[in-house]
């Protein structure tokens, strides 16, 4: 019986097996015809705009060059031997892992508290959510300027508020020891409300009878927070470090209106003293070794990050 009953299973199966290779087969068909129509055209650009302009740059940053004609003047590493010699230049490069710092110990932190404040769906949390997302949404230029303004040691709204105080508010921005850390603070304020949103995105995708029944189990806010909260969020936290670290590394809109990189270089970051350094003062050759450095750390991080942290995202 048991022979019997082995054939019609094995004829069933046949065909089964004949119909999904057919399938794929004709998935794989279906593949290539998109492959050809939008992988060069994207391939052309990527190489245009992304791969060019690096290959030139590390050409460039051989060459003693001024920007003007062809590079002619070949140094070889001297400019990068300038660089790493140079204190702005290593100012630069703390004030950048400073931010970084900053940005991983108050403003994520922050960030998680207010989206846990938030993420309920209780009357007027929208608002509160609009209010503490507007700064991101205002452009890093406008936001430079607003807190130059809120800054300024004769006229700006901190003088003020100390003055009602019967207080006497320093220059910050004129003041090299604090302009850093007036950065630090509108750096805080900018971006805490992106990472907001993401966070109030991955609670929202947590499924609510885990709560629940955590609760019923006797769980504390707190021990709910460390068991289901941070496990389930964790790779929303992990891609927000990520976005919040190559975002410092590159900072330089809001930086430039706000202090210009001064007093005296105290606040100037690796992007504003390519820019000071290198296009103001047209060392093209110079500059362009400063963005090959840059580059280098960012794409350094972005790939052990990547295969390190975000293996199993």
């Amino acid at each position: 019986m048991s022979s019997l009953h082995s054939v019609p299973t094995t004829a069933a199966a046949a065909p089964t097996r004949s119909r999904g290779g057919a399938r794929r087969k004709g998935l794989r068909r279906g593949v290539w015809p998109v492959l050809v129509l939008f992988l060069p055209p994207a391939f052309l650009l990527f190489t245009i705009f992304v791969v060019l302009p690096i290959g030139e740059a590390a050409w460039y940053s051989l060459y003693d060059w001024s920007g003007y004609g062809a590079p002619e003047v070949f140094v070889g590493l001297r400019n990068y031997e300038l660089l790493f010699r140079n204190p702005v230049f290593l100012t630069a490069l703390k004030n950048n892992l400073l931010i970084i710092a900053v940005s991983a110990l108050v403003q994520l932190p922050l960030a998680l508290w207010l989206a846990t404040l938030v993420s309920h769906r209780i009357p007027g949390v929208v608002a509160f959510r609009l209010v503490f997302f507007l700064p991101y949404v205002l452009a890093d230029v406008a936001a430079g300027l607003i807190w130059r303004f809120v800054y300024d040691g004769d006229y700006g709204l901190l003088p003020a508020l100390a003055s009602l105080v019967g207080m006497t508010a320093p220059y910050v921005l004129a003041d090299r020891d604090l302009a850093i850390y007036a950065v630090l603070a509108v750096v805080v304020w900018k971006y805490f409300g992106f990472h907001m949103m993401l966070f109030i995105a991955g609670l929202q995708a947590i499924d609510r009878e885990i709560y629940e029944a955590a609760e019923i189990d006797g769980a504390s806010r707190l021990q709910r927070f460390r068991r289901i909260t941070l496990p389930l969020l964790a790779p929303t936290i992990r891609l927000s470090v990520f976005f919040s670290v190559i975002g410092s590394l590159q900072l330089f809109d809001m930086i430039m209106p706000l202090t210009a990189g001064g007093p005296s270089n105290s606040s100037q970051t690796m992007v504003t003293f390519l820019y000071s350094f290198g296009i103001t003062r047209m060392k093209i050759g110079f500059g362009s070794a400063v963005g090959v450095v840059l580059f280098c750390i960012c794409v350094t991080f972005a790939f052990f990050y990547r295969r390190g942290v975000m293996r199993h995202d």
